[in-house]
């Protein structure tokens, strides 16, 4: 059906046959057929969420998997494309989802890395999804997209490489593509951006990337991505520990670039603009200091406390660009901050807005997609901890606030568009492997503000 996701087809003759059942279900039909109930004897099979057993029955293959003892989200399917063994399946009786549910979640988990393996991933189970499920396909390849651009190390995904994977997209669009490098910038008016970038090598010199799409007379949504391809920490040098995943610092930008896709795939009526701030924050000679100040596009000056709070300073500069283009909605995504992780931990990243509806939008829609997000404030009473003595304001906030995330996302509020803005400190990343959920790169908030977007503006039929 796709080359992105092999494992959804639209029919297979010899399809196997999987029952979706709960306790209560379970119970039910091990009481009416001793075959069943001396099967799930034998593998101590109830029901149980994730739990799978198999027989081949007169018909074939038959499978059961446990939804628990309520059928809860859709996403629990995802662990069904890594328990069912290889071979083509296909769900039957009652199923408590919509079949684009279903095919995007079993997707999502069967979604794999194997880009630097010599022993490719064996094929596996592929489910039968008929003719109905293009827009789910859409959704999973954009996710597939921004794990996959997060998964890439560092060595082949510098900023540069960001760059291109900007190009792919705006060729496969016809959007426009600009982009501005390295000693540019100053001229340019990214004066963060350089400063943060311009340790780096050459090869790796920072930039500036925007792509432009649809209508020019449609309202302006703007999706700003932190592309910090690799961050070391600068002089205030991260520990090995700390630095060990950070060529996932880009998660920003590839969800920016993943629901830019999304959108101009969808050929949702409005005005795109994406913009990705692309650096290295690298140590050298030249690396940002300690106490330096930094001129921004805004023309307000931020005194660095701390260099390995550098999203925040680039996203300044890509924030106010968003501002000049009188956006109607800006969506900005980041690693930005641990305190985020402390306060809700790796699964939920926080969003912050002071617009009420689109608060309320964006909570409606991670409930019917699955795809969790908790509101943080922005508490007006944390902002003085950002007030330097020296300059407008600094980065890294005073001790007293403790709030990390929340003064992190205050930080940006001053350089935040008109119109509705949130925004998203992901965490981008799945620290342990489960089924259907492997290790590494994760799209999260990407299927929520898609169908946020897609309600507030319409889809063409």
């Amino acid at each position: 059906m796709s080359d992105a996701h092999p494992n959804l087809i639209v029919d297979s003759p010899a399809a196997g046959t999987v029952w979706l059942v709960t306790e209560a279900m379970c119970a039910q039909s091990v009481a009416a057929d001793p075959d069943f109930a001396a099967l799930c004897a034998l593998h101590d099979f109830a029901g149980q969420a994730g739990r799978l057993v198999l027989r081949t029955g007169t018909a074939g293959p038959e499978a059961w998997y446990g939804l628990g003892r309520t059928a809860g989200s859709v996403m629990s399917l995802r662990a069904l494309a890594e328990r069912l063994p290889a071979g083509d399946w296909q769900i039957s009786g009652d199923v408590p989802w919509p079949a684009s549910g279903v095919a995007l979640a079993f997707a999502l988990g069967g979604y794999t890395f194997d880009r630097y393996k010599a022993l490719k991933a064996r094929p596996g189970p592929r489910l039968v999804v008929g003719e109905a499920a293009g827009p789910a396909l859409r959704i999973a390849e954009a996710c597939a997209l921004a794990r996959t651009l997060i998964n890439t190390p560092a060595s082949d995904m510098g900023p540069a490489d960001l760059e291109r994977a900007a190009c792919t997209l705006a060729e496969a669009h016809g959007a426009e593509l600009s982009v501005v490098v390295g000693e540019d910038l100053l001229t340019a008016g990214y004066p963060a951006v350089h400063a943060v970038g311009r340790a780096a090598t050459p090869a790796r010199a920072p930039r500036m990337i925007e792509i432009q799409w649809g209508d020019p007379t449609a309202p302006v949504v703007a999706l700003v991505g932190k592309g910090v391809t690799f961050d070391t920490g600068g002089l205030d040098l991260k520990p090995s520990a700390g630095m060990r995943w950070m060529k996932k610092d880009m998660g920003g930008a590839a969800h920016a670039l993943a629901l830019g896709q999304l959108i101009m795939g969808a050929g949702i009526p409005v005005r795109l603009v994406i913009l990705v701030a692309a650096v290295e924050n690298a140590v050298s000679g030249d690396a940002m200091r300690p106490g330096d100040v930094l001129h921004t596009r805004k023309g307000l000056t931020i005194e660095v406390g701390n260099t390995d709070a550098e999203g925040r300073l680039i996203l300044a500069d890509a924030l106010t660009r968003a501002d000049e283009l009188k956006p109607a909605l800006t969506l900005d995504f980041a690693t930005l901050t641990g305190a985020a992780r402390v306060a809700l931990g790796p699964d939920v990243p926080p969003f912050f807005t002071d617009d009420e509806v689109l608060a309320a939008d964006l909570a409606a829609a991670a409930l019917v997609t699955g795809d969790p997000i908790w509101r943080l404030p922005l508490w007006d009473a944390y902002d003085e901890a950002l007030d330097s003595d020296i300059a407008d304001l600094k980065n890294d906030s005073d001790g007293w606030a403790q709030a990390g995330a929340i003064t992190a996302a205050l930080f940006l509020r001053r350089f935040a568009p008109g119109g509705s803005w949130a925004h998203f400190d992901i965490f981008a990343w799945r620290p342990r492997k489960l089924p259907g959920r492997a290790l590494g790169g994760e799209a999260q908030a990407l299927r929520a503000s898609f169908a946020m977007i897609c309600k507030r503006y319409g889809v063409p039929k």
